[in-house]
């Protein structure tokens, strides 16, 4: 592979926290000047503008997982929380199912690598956190893409 392979996953409470705050500071813009200066509307409007800007600021301050491939490593990155595992180490990959989607990776034999668990808790965790909103179908064919072998094909060959 001669140039990096990138995917972004989809992060829908960044997206819903953003449209929201920017509306919320929209309709309390409103509320505040068609008020008729009602001391009443306009401490609503103030309100208003006071929660959509923290929750434009929340939005924000998200960050969406990235998985990059370049020609000898495989990078996760969220936030500050960063994984590096060189390429030749990796034998295969699963994607857990459920309401918030992981990545798991393999070595050779099969067996699942551990990583370095986020926040700085103690434990280790066996796979790397998606979103909810990434598809699947979107992982598989990044990781086609990259030449990582899903670990039902790997373990059979």
């Amino acid at each position: 592979m001669s140039e990096s392979v990138r995917l972004v996953c989809p992060a829908g409470r960044k997206y819903v926290e953003l449209w929201g705050g920017y509306a919320l500071v929209a309709l309390g813009a409103v509320v505040a000047v068609s008020g008729s200066g009602h001391w009443a509307s306009i401490v609503l409007g103030a309100l208003l503008v006071l929660g959509g800007a923290a929750a434009a600021f929340d939005g924000h301050r998200i960050k969406a997982p990235v998985l990059e491939v370049s020609e000898d490593e495989f990078r996760y990155e969220r936030g500050s929380y960063v994984v590096r595992v060189p390429f030749n180490e990796i034998g295969s990959y699963y994607v857990l199912p459920g309401r918030i989607r992981s990545l798991g990776l393999c070595d050779h034999t099969g067996r699942p690598k551990r990583f370095p668990s986020l926040k700085s808790r103690r434990t280790s965790r066996t796979y790397l956190p998606l979103t909810g909103m990434t598809n699947p179908a979107k992982v598989e064919s990044f990781m086609a893409v990259a030449g990582i072998p899903p670990r039902k094909r790997s373990l059979t060959a």
